[in-house]
């Protein structure tokens, strides 16, 4: 009868021992990275966001944009044609749930809001030859619109490039890939896009207005 109270004690001590055991192991993982991938995943998700905010604030400008311009000769008007065909174009692509792991996906969306970026940008550029249409007040005002959401599109899409590269080398480094294999086997790597070359090179965009 006296050994029940000893075995008693000594499996309540070795309980409260492996339980302090996995509590002091457990501690330092918040400092060695098991929460990184979840928390940079929704880093990238919200920068995703915000690049697919400031491109459907693009979209809503040029209709009016457009209209502000009908003034255009005969021969230029397929600038006008091309503008509204590249946003249809745009706009019409269903963007899929998976899109930031799906680089074929995220390349269509891209080449499509690309398009417009460019055919906008020649909009904009034979606008030049007719100063009575580029001087009009409401043609200036949503020059200096479009102008902005330019150069906010470019800061978000670098904010997403930079935000998935610190995601996706998470999933590939230890300890990273560790916690990748053992807790978050579902996650995967996420697509980035390329930066035309002519943005590298003007990264703020200005269309003339400022001297």
């Amino acid at each position: 009868m006296v050994t029940f109270p000893s075995f008693r004690l000594g499996y309540g001590f070795g309980r409260a021992l492996a339980i302090m055991s996995i509590l002091t192991l457990a501690m330092p993982l918040a400092g060695c990275g098991v929460n990184n991938i979840p928390t940079y995943e929704n880093s990238a998700k919200a920068a995703w966001s915000e690049v697919l905010n400031q491109y459907k604030r693009r979209a809503d400008l040029i209709p009016n944009l457009v209209e502000s311009v009908k003034g255009f000769a005969e021969q230029e008007r397929k600038v006008l044609t091309d503008v509204v065909e590249a946003r249809a174009k745009a706009t019409s692509i269903q963007v899929p749930a998976d899109i930031l792991t799906n680089p074929e996906a995220m390349k269509k969306f891209q080449d499509a809001q690309n398009t417009l970026g460019g055919a906008l940008r020649q909009l904009l550029a034979v606008v030049e030859r007719y100063p009575d249409i580029k001087s009009g007040q409401n043609f200036l005002a949503l020059q200096q619109q479009i102008e902005g959401t330019e150069n906010r599109i470019a800061i978000a899409r670098r904010d997403y490039i930079q935000t998935v590269k610190v995601y996706n080398t998470e999933l590939v480094t230890i300890p990273g890939r560790w916690w990748k294999a053992f807790m978050y086997p579902s996650y995967k790597e996420m697509a980035t896009f390329d930066i035309p070359a002519e943005e590298i090179k003007t990264p703020k965009v200005d269309f003339g207005t400022k001297k």
